[in-house]
């Protein structure tokens, strides 16, 4: 039960993030065209009777949106950037130590910007505010804060109970290209070429 809970929460936020790209892309794509259109003298007729004030600010607020999910993305597959060259020169012991205490870290802070984000949309929900071009009330806005805090702080927790049970932490090769294999490739004779111009070794 868990598991199937845990896989609809993974794709959840993957379908989520790629949604708010897709169409934050799509929308500035379009204004940017109208914004060109507009200056056509033959087509100002039509580009006139469409508002496109509302796309600048509704692409920044999924950009915003994504960005917070794509936060807790990053921590479940381990594609933030780390410093981790001390930690790993520490004894297992030690640095079973500093990475769980690092975990912790991260599940206390989540939780708490996750808190009061929650405690400041819930003050925005009782006032009118909205925002400048669309008018949308400011509180569905900011409500990025808390469920994008709350869904980081519940990867943290994923991720220190499964490094205390197995000691495996996601981590992702920055330096992986997808669909290279490089075991299979010949370095040897890519240094050879790299260092003789592509004539072999000297």
């Amino acid at each position: 039960m868990w598991r199937l809970v845990n896989r609809i929460i993974d794709h959840l936020e993957e379908w989520l993030i790629a949604a708010l790209l897709a169409v934050a892309t799509s929308i500035v794509f379009l204004a940017v065209v109208h914004r060109f259109a507009s200056g056509v003298p033959v087509l100002q007729p039509f580009t006139a009777r469409i508002d496109m004030g509302w796309a600048e600010e509704l692409s920044i607020f999924m950009i915003v949106w994504m960005a917070k999910f794509g936060a807790a993305y990053g921590v479940r597959m381990g594609t933030h950037v780390g410093v981790d060259v001390l930690v790993n020169r520490l004894a297992p012991a030690k640095r079973r130590i500093v990475v769980t205490a690092g975990l912790i870290g991260g599940v206390v802070f989540t939780a708490v910007i996750g808190t009061l984000g929650a405690n400041f949309v819930w003050q925005l929900a009782g006032t009118d505010q909205t925002s400048d071009q669309m008018e949308v009330p400011v509180w569905i806005v900011y409500l990025c804060i808390p469920l994008g805090s709350y869904l980081m702080c519940f990867r943290f927790v994923q991720i220190a109970w499964r490094y205390w049970r197995t000691g495996e932490i996601p981590h992702r090769d920055h330096g992986h290209v997808e669909g290279v294999d490089a075991s299979a490739l010949d370095l040897s004779q890519l240094g050879g070429d790299a260092g003789t111009g592509g004539g072999g070794r000297p």
